[in-house]
Order: C-alpha cells, then sequence, then structure tokens
C-alpha cells in the first residue's frame, strides 16, 4: 500500500523535454509519399483497365 505522505515528488517537463529530442517528420514524409504512389498506381489501373 502507498503511504500518501512519502510519495515522491512529481516532475514537470516540456514536451521537448519529455521528448527527449525533435521530432524530424520522417513518417509524415513515407506517409505522403506511399499515398502518392498509391494514388498514381491506381490512376495507371484505371486508364490501362479501360484499353
Amino acid at each position: 500500500m502507498v503511504d500518501p505522505l512519502h510519495t515522491e515528488p512529481s516532475v514537470r517537463e516540456t514536451t521537448t523535454e519529455a521528448r527527449a529530442g525533435s521530432t524530424p517528420g520522417v513518417a509524415r514524409n513515407v506517409l505522403v509519399i506511399g499515398t502518392l504512389l498509391v494514388v498514381i498506381f491506381f490512376a495507371i489501373i484505371v486508364f490501362v483497365g479501360r484499353s
């Protein structure tokens, strides 16, 4: 059981300190490029399928 009189103090950190660094946005780039490739492939399939 936890003793309420002997608890550790809470830690206050900024969001950057909590993340321990910066966010370069690599996942966003992969998502955008992948989505564009899927749209291009679907367009190719549609145009080739009409022939």
